[in-house]
């Protein structure tokens, strides 16, 4: 009788660890600032990404056994990698809401968010230069080259250089060739 107590005890620790690896706690859910790398990809975490499908479902936790709090429900929407667990990655968007989305219904195209209204997209990295466009607040636009201050989007036909300032799915120190 002595026996049956530590061995339940230790099934219960065992069946409390697996649950807490499935729901993301512990390893998989650190959000690295340093340098950390994913377990899984061995990309950098955090790390910027877009979503692939028109719609995504966001789960509790890293499997489909869990419950969906929500869809994403915009095709190209930037999303911010904080964690990884096989398939799964924890995804936030701007306004910090975010869960467990299925790694195929993300890709590695870069994307932003205008956080600015009407902020102006200029022919090269001046505020001196010619105005080409004026883009909405919630506008989502294609990420291509950034310096320290300034990124070159494109959005329907459109191209220009944006201040980084005015964006979302971008680190303020990140430099893109």
């Amino acid at each position: 009788m002595g026996r049956i107590f530590p061995l339940r005890m230790f099934a219960i620790i065992i069946a409390i660890v697996f649950a807490s690896s499935l729901a993301g706690i512990g390893h998989a859910d650190t959000v690295g600032e340093g340098g950390e790398r994913g377990p899984v990809t061995n990309l950098p975490i955090p790390r910027f990404v877009s979503l692939k499908a028109a719609e995504g479902n966001v789960r509790r936790g890293p499997s489909l056994t869990h419950r969906i709090d929500w869809v994403f429900k915009h095709r190209s929407m930037p999303l911010e990698i904080i964690a990884e667990y096989g398939h799964w990655r924890r995804v936030r968007d701007r306004d910090d809401q975010g869960g467990w989305v299925h790694y195929s219904l993300l890709s590695g195209v870069r994307t932003v968010i205008v956080e600015e209204d009407l902020l102006t997209l200029y022919a090269r990295p001046d505020p001196k230069s010619r105005e080409n466009a004026r883009l909405e607040m919630g506008v989502i636009a294609r990420l291509g080259k950034c310096t320290i201050d300034w990124c070159r989007l494109s959005v329907d036909g459109q191209r220009g250089w944006a201040r980084k300032s005015g964006l979302w799915g971008v680190k303020p120190d990140e430099i893109r060739e």
